[in-house]
């Protein structure tokens, strides 16, 4: 039988992965961003694992206005990647230090 103490390990391990990755990883944007959405997940699972076993779906409301944000947040932010890349020619952080309009 899994229990919520199985479910909410997996989701602190994601959590701590993708925050393992946001700090080893400080070169590649493209990256931080995948780490971000994984910590996203993280917090979904959460509130699944929560709302299945308390009876209750608000949890999995929260979780649809959740990847609704997240699939913005990935979709601009890869737009801007791309301007980025286009007028700089790299997505290195190190390179980005200033950004001017």
């Amino acid at each position: 039988m899994i229990t919520l103490g199985h479910y909410l390990g997996l989701s602190a391990a994601l959590f701590v992965i993708s925050l393992a990755g946001i700090f080893l990883n400080r070169k590649n944007i493209i990256l931080l961003l995948m780490c971000v959405e994984l910590m996203l997940l993280a917090v979904n699972f959460n509130f699944i694992a929560f709302s299945r076993f308390l009876g209750d779906s608000t949890g999995q409301i929260f979780v649809f206005f959740i990847l609704t944000v997240a699939a913005a947040e990935a979709a601009i932010g890869l737009a801007i990647l791309v301007v980025v890349f286009r007028s700089r020619r790299t997505i290195a952080v190190r390179d980005l230090t200033s950004l001017k309009g």
